[in-house]
């Protein structure tokens, strides 16, 4: 079974990054079910909020790390679960 190392806190945008890239990957590879995937990046989210966002966008760093493909599962999954303010778009 595959195994990921999740933190509830991140000290920087980068390391935040890197763990989205695995749970979105994993999940793609069928490494990780559905419902982990939305609870990690829930509970990473409610967790790193100033991390995630400026100025209600993706910060930067995300942009650059993640990429659009994955940006767009995580606004998708912030969207479900009422994370995301009206007027907030990830990818945009």
């Amino acid at each position: 079974m595959f195994s990921l190392e999740i933190k509830l806190f991140y000290k920087t945008q980068r390391e935040l990054a890197s763990t989205l890239n695995s749970i979105i990957d994993a999940y793609w590879k069928n490494e990780i079910s559905e419902e982990t995937l939305i609870r990690s990046i829930t509970d990473i989210y409610l967790n790193n909020q100033r991390k995630f966002l400026k100025e209600d966008n993706f910060t930067t760093v995300l942009k650059q790390q993640c990429g659009k493909r994955r940006l767009e599962v995580v606004e998708r999954i912030l969207e479900m679960n009422g994370l995301l303010k009206d007027g907030q778009t990830a990818t945009g």
